[in-house]
């Protein structure tokens, strides 16, 4: 007997504006990232291997430098105000040891996009905006074509901190660290 065929789409159609739950809901399996910004999906590929590469880079150079009451966990959901959902690449969360689905905003120490083509504006604006609205203390951008670059929120808005020079960048605030992004 023949396996069913599978559908040719990622989520299923739906008629209404999606929710948390309804996200929440989908299989973990489907190999793709969805997010959702009040009511609409943001659906993107599972990331190149140089994408990856660079991720496990800067999780193992920053693991050793985290403060207690902290951990690194990479790729986590995370809940903003209203029916926004967004998956950083990495973030360090104050609550460590926790085992949920999700993470609160308040959670969160720094979260981390490592931009590809496809997802520069969505990084560089878009998610840039809602994690400030959110109040994440910190916002790391790192863009393999050109620096990275750490933002503080400082009255609501991020501002830059620290930015990457000769392939490293180095930072005293959350806490003190240098990431080497070329090896």
């Amino acid at each position: 007997m023949a396996a069913p065929a599978e559908p040719d789409y990622l989520v299923p159609k739906h008629d209404d504006p999606w929710t948390v739950e309804d996200v929440l809901g989908l299989p973990e399996d489907h190999g793709s990232r969805i997010e959702l910004v009040d009511g609409g999906l943001l659906v993107s590929p599972a990331p190149k291997s140089g994408h990856q590469r660079l991720l496990q880079r800067l999780q193992v150079g920053l693991v050793s430098a985290l403060p207690d009451g902290t951990e690194l966990l990479p790729g986590v959901n995370v809940r903003l105000a209203g029916q926004r959902l967004l998956i950083p690449d990495f973030a360090i969360v104050t609550t460590p040891g926790l085992d949920v689905i999700y993470y609160q905003a308040q959670d969160l120490l720094l979260v981390a996009e490592i931009v590809s083509p496809s997802s520069r504006m969505l990084d560089r604006v878009l998610k840039r905006q809602l994690y400030a609205e959110a109040a994440v203390p910190f916002y790391l951008v790192v863009d393999p074509a050109g620096p990275a670059v750490l933002f503080e929120l400082t009255d609501g808005e991020y501002r830059e901190s620290a930015r990457s020079e000769g392939g490293k960048l180095a930072f005293t605030r959350p806490f003190i660290a240098t990431l080497d992004l070329t090896r």
